[in-house]
């Protein structure tokens, strides 16, 4: 067995590597050695405030110096005076920099050799330690990796001027159909084919909305370009609200907001088109191509316009840092009130938060094609995907889709992963996550069956050691308070004790997650596990619980559910005497729920004496919602779905059969998900309507007295 195990190993590896090789040079590429965060910026982000990215081509190649080093100083306190943080992404020796010193501003804008940094030049210029301003393109890439979803500058790159014969696309129209970044500029720069542009982001599926009054697209120094664009926002609500439409359904395009120069400060569009035309002669005639065609025209344009088109240039630079900024801050206040679940009223208070403590990981899946996994060190066809799961981060991430968004207490190495994991969880309230030097996030790698069972799993997750009783204590204010609070076994024992504690002391609701059977049986070596409110253990888990307490357990497990159910009964009932309900997690069988019953509904949440002591025990059991073998991605996160589901509808105070039918739509989702969590659960995917629209199987109820 033990040697399968190595094969089967072996074979995985091989897998992850190739199909991980990829991705993990580009996380390597964007982080690690090769990208530094600016603190302010970090700290932005990890506590949900708007921030704004901002180029740096403009600072290399658009002005002269020290005009361009003036320009980047006042469009940095411009998206500040506007309630943003701003983040110049550079490029500095070989590093990508989110976010600039004052310092390193004042080195680009001086610098005589910096290059014109787009995605196809990020390799080699990091490679040779060379410095650059990073393109529109570039700074997309930069911005998304970092999570900053909006991004101002003063004008896209399109197609050039005869593009239908030189085939000159700028990269900033395919990178606005792949990177899901909302640029804010103001529109195309005019010495560009703007018509064929406009098809070609039509063509890249990217949202284009002119900002203000008109639909006129606007021609960066010009207000009117001819063209319409093909949508429309007023404000910066709309724009925000635009973004966020996008940024939710999760389409891997960005989005453009066209903002039009001030009309004081507008040039006229006879005299920039007359002075482009001698330009792009020029540029003919010295054989001037590819990325030099844009610094060479707009250059010649100050000189032929007697700096008109400088003055609109600055000009709308500044406007678009404050479009951008206000668009950046209605984002924000959209996003925190999702995550806070409901608008604020006036005079009313903060309710408290649920708490989740336990392990983040970072998930290699390999789901086997055929059903067979070969040993022998043979290559099993298959897909390899990487995830983000560990059970504490799956509760909360379930709990933050269905607006319970919890405190999520657990820790993450500041290594390659790092900012995936952050971005991957933008939605969660990571803010008080601790971030570790010297230390790996934990990884975890799954062997799943084409009928997407596990059949092995391989973990390095020695970073959860360092969710200590120490960094748990800081937040006993919030703990105390919590409507309910989660933990995981991949806590350390000392931190759960802890918790139980604190639930003794405060009456708390503590749910407890085993994770798996090695690790269920932690509150239960001591009499901590008497302040436990609720469990979710799946039968291995449940039999490793009772082993523990010295309790009789069956050798071995049954399969038929009559039997399944008879076993779980059995060995719940122990455990009944001082908690209020196990959850048994029974697979393909459903869930069945141990405890007090009253008149003939499991009673969740904790009643007042007196319903306690008319209640029986007895058990329910709720079937799962069908799926076919096809549809089954894989089951790593559904039992952490399902419990998400039941504990969102406790929490917003729905009744038993709701709460659990909750939980079996959000893990029936999750079954059909590559992701541990499905994307698709929502407050309006499961819900008390959804349960309502739905017929469900009869729920049989059975007494344990």
């Amino acid at each position: 067995m033990h040697k399968m195990i190595r094969k089967i190993t072996s074979s995985l590896g091989r897998h992850v590597s190739t199909m991980a090789r990829g991705t993990t040079q580009v996380r390597r590429f964007l982080h690690g050695a090769y990208v530094r965060i600016h603190p302010s910026v970090q700290e932005a982000l990890m506590e949900g405030r708007p921030v704004v990215a901002l180029e740096s081509t403009i600072i290399t190649h658009g002005m002269a110096y020290p005009l361009n080093l003036s320009m980047a100083r006042e469009v940095e306190e411009t998206v500040r005076v506007n309630g943003a943080v701003p983040a110049t992404v550079g490029i500095l020796r070989g590093q990508i920099h989110v976010g600039l010193t004052d310092e390193e501003l004042e080195f680009l804008a001086s610098s005589k050799n910096a290059v014109k940094v787009s995605r196809r030049d990020f390799p080699f210029v990091l490679s040779q330690g060379l410095s650059g301003g990073t393109t529109v393109s570039g700074t997309m890439i930069a911005a998304h990796k970092a999570g900053i979803p909006v991004f101002v500058t003063g004008g896209i790159g399109g197609v050039h001027r005869e593009g239908e014969n030189t085939m000159d696309v700028s990269a900033d129209l395919t990178e606005l159909g792949r990177t899901p970044v909302a640029v804010v500029s103001a529109g195309a720069k005019s010495i560009l084919d703007i018509g064929r542009t406009l098809e070609y982001l039509e063509t890249q599926g990217v949202c284009v909305a002119a900002f203000g009054e008109s639909r006129e697209f606007p021609a960066f120094f010009s207000r009117q370009s001819g063209f319409q664009a093909p949508y429309h926002v007023r404000d910066e609500e709309e724009a925000a609200k635009l973004i966020d439409s996008a940024l939710g359904l999760g389409l891997s395009s960005g989005v453009l907001i066209a903002v039009p120069c001030p009309q004081e400060r507008a040039a006229s569009g006879q005299v920039i088109e007359e002075a482009i035309q001698q330009a792009l002669s020029e540029a003919r005639s010295k054989g001037i191509t590819g990325k030099e065609v844009t610094p060479f025209l707009l250059q010649k344009l100050i000189e032929l316009t007697d700096g008109k088109s400088l003055d609109s240039n600055l000009a709308l630079i500044q406007n678009n840092a404050k479009v951008g900024s206000c668009i950046a801050v209605a984002l924000s206040k959209i996003q925190k009130t999702r995550r806070k679940g409901n608008l604020p009223h006036q005079g009313d208070t903060t309710a408290p938060q649920p708490v989740v403590i336990g392990g983040i990981n970072v998930d290699f899946i390999a789901k086997a094609q055929n059903p067979d996994i070969l040993g022998g060190g043979q290559t099993n066809a298959g897909r390899v995907r990487r995830t983000f799961g560990g059970v504490g981060r799956n509760l909360a991430d379930c709990l933050s889709r269905l607006g319970q968004t919890p405190l999520l207490l657990s820790a993450v190495g500041k290594d390659e992963h790092l900012q995936s994991v952050l971005h991957y969880c933008h939605h969660m309230d990571m803010s008080a996550v601790l971030q570790l030097e010297g230390k790996s996030t934990a990884t975890y790698c799954a062997v799943v069956t084409s009928a997407g069972e596990l059949s092995i799993g391989l973990g390095d997750m020695d970073i959860h050691q360092q969710i200590t009783e120490q960094y748990v204590s800081q937040f006993k204010e919030t703990l105390c308070q919590a409507p309910l609070v989660c933990i995981d076994g991949n806590v350390p024992l000392s931190t759960i004790q802890y918790v139980c504690q604190l639930a003794k002391e405060h009456q708390l609701a503590v749910c407890y997650e085993p994770t798996d059977e090695n690790k269920a049986s932690k509150p239960f070596l001591s009499d901590s596990w008497k302040a436990l409110t609720y469990i979710s253990p799946n039968l291995q888990e449940l039999r490793a619980i009772n082993r523990t307490l010295g309790n009789p357990v069956p050798a071995e497990l049954p399969s038929r559910l009559e039997d399944v159910v008879q076993t779980a009964v059995a060995l719940a009932c122990p455990l009944l005497a001082h908690l209020q309900c196990v959850v048994v997690t029974l697979g393909t069988h459903g869930v069945l729920l141990c405890g007090k019953s009253l008149g003939g509904s499991i009673l969740l949440c904790p009643g007042a004496q007196e319903q306690t002591a008319a209640a029986s025990l007895c058990a329910a059991h709720y079937p799962t919602i069908p799926i076919s073998r096809e549809e089954i991605v894989n089951v790593s996160g559904a039992g952490d779905s399902l419990m998400g589901g039941i504990l969102a509808g406790m929490l917003a105070k729905h009744d038993t059969d709701t709460c659990v039918q909750m939980g079996l739509l959000a893990a029936s989702l999750s079954l059909c998900s590559y992701e541990p969590i499905s994307p698709e659960i929502s407050t309006s995917s499961v819900s008390q309507e959804q349960v309502k629209s739905r017929s469900w199987p009869e729920v049989k109820v059975w007494k344990m007295d």
